[in-house]
């Protein structure tokens, strides 16, 4: 794991677990990642936890780059996890806005599971998610560049 990476500096723990980003835009975000013993419950299916995860991130890249590169912060996550994705599916997840507002946005994130020789058409949705997020907070000044690398990661993708 590269520290100077685009998508370990983009977000950390979606890298850490192996998530790539596909597409990162204001009107869609979208990655995938395999389930690998390290993002799975004892089970060996997709921890509930790492789904979350996945839809908190998303959703605040897209909401970030829709308020023009402002901070944001996420105010509520509703998930429902639908079936499981056991150990080697392949996850691909998308993000799309709802409702994108001066100061609140809402972003629906959906998680699909298949297997790597499998057509797209066959996958299956294993969760579906509506993040809230409130935008415009204030930058600390420790973090001054964060808007920059967000551009940066954007504009390679």
């Amino acid at each position: 794991m590269d520290p100077k990476s685009p998508e370990f500096i983009i977000d950390q723990p979606l890298n850490s677990l192996g998530f790539v980003f596909e597409e990162l835009s204001a009107t869609r975000v979208s990655g995938h990642l395999t389930v690998t013993e390290k993002c799975c419950q004892p089970f060996k299916v997709l921890h509930g936890g790492v789904s979350a995860l996945i839809a908190e991130g998303l959703a605040s890249l897209g909401a970030a780059v829709a308020s023009n590169y402002k901070r944001v912060a996420g105010i509520h996550l509703s998930i429902h996890h639908l079936r499981p994705a056991a150990l080697g599916d392949f996850i691909f997840a998308e993000s799309f806005p709802v409702s994108v507002g001066k100061s609140i946005q809402v972003w629906e994130v959906r998680l699909w599971k298949t297997k790597k020789t499998e057509k797209p058409e066959n996958r299956k949705m294993v969760s579906t998610s509506r993040v809230t997020l409130f935008c415009g907070l204030p930058i600390p000044d420790h973090v001054k560049d964060a808007p920059g690398q967000v551009k940066n990661f954007v504009s390679k993708l």
